[in-house]
């Protein structure tokens, strides 16, 4: 195991070696206090420190950590959007055409939500079934089809955003305003250089 892996399906920390990470663990020596205590990854991470000291295991304390958050928000089920019948996929989707306030073609909304084509297109396919949104033709180009929200669509997503934000703000309550917003700088920063190097590292 890596400490890139998901959570267990159970959730059970000892999923990670069976151990939780104590003060003492190595992995949050120089860390603000409390940063890493009794988190999976601690524990993952001393483990291959003892089978592997002569590797560098840093990385595994950033990307570890920002993959079981995402695994963890992930099984939550973004609750104010479970009860409104939408994935956070489609949720995503629904956003992207309500923030930038026109029409998308499906290649756009696949850029603008991170997602496949193919996925777009399902998305797409049981959100017009059930009537929010609605799709045209070009009339220039027969194979492009602009999207756009319907009166439905544009209501749900806005009836449904400040409970989702009420939500994720629930989510991150045990953090504080400057703890949160260095963690968003810190985020940003990261995200930024992967967008613009991911595909120099993957080649």
């Amino acid at each position: 195991m890596t400490a890139t892996e998901g959570p267990s399906a159970t959730g059970d920390p000892s999923a990670a070696g069976g151990r939780s990470a104590t003060p003492s663990d190595p992995s949050t020596a120089g860390a603000p206090p409390g940063a890493g205590r009794g988190d999976t990854v601690a524990a993952v991470v001393r483990q291959w420190r003892a089978v592997h000291p002569d590797l560098d295991t840093g990385p595994m304390e950033v990307i570890g950590r920002i993959n079981r958050c995402a695994a963890l928000l992930q099984q939550a089920e973004d609750a104010p959007l479970r009860r409104a019948g939408l994935t956070r996929p489609e949720f995503d989707l629904l956003g992207a055409l309500r923030r930038t306030g026109h029409e998308l073609t499906p290649s756009e909304l696949a850029r603008e939500t991170f997602s496949s084509g193919a996925a777009v297109t399902k998305r797409l396919k049981q959100l017009t079934e059930r009537g929010l949104v609605e799709r045209r033709g070009d009339s220039r180009d027969r194979r492009v089809a602009h999207v756009r929200l319907t009166d439905a669509g544009r209501e749900l997503v806005d009836g449904i955003l400040p409970a989702q934000l009420a939500y994720e703000n629930a989510v991150l309550s045990g953090l504080d305003g400057p703890e949160l917003g260095e963690l968003a700088a810190l985020l940003g920063a990261l995200l930024g250089q992967l967008e613009g190097r991911l595909g120099a590292l993957r080649a």
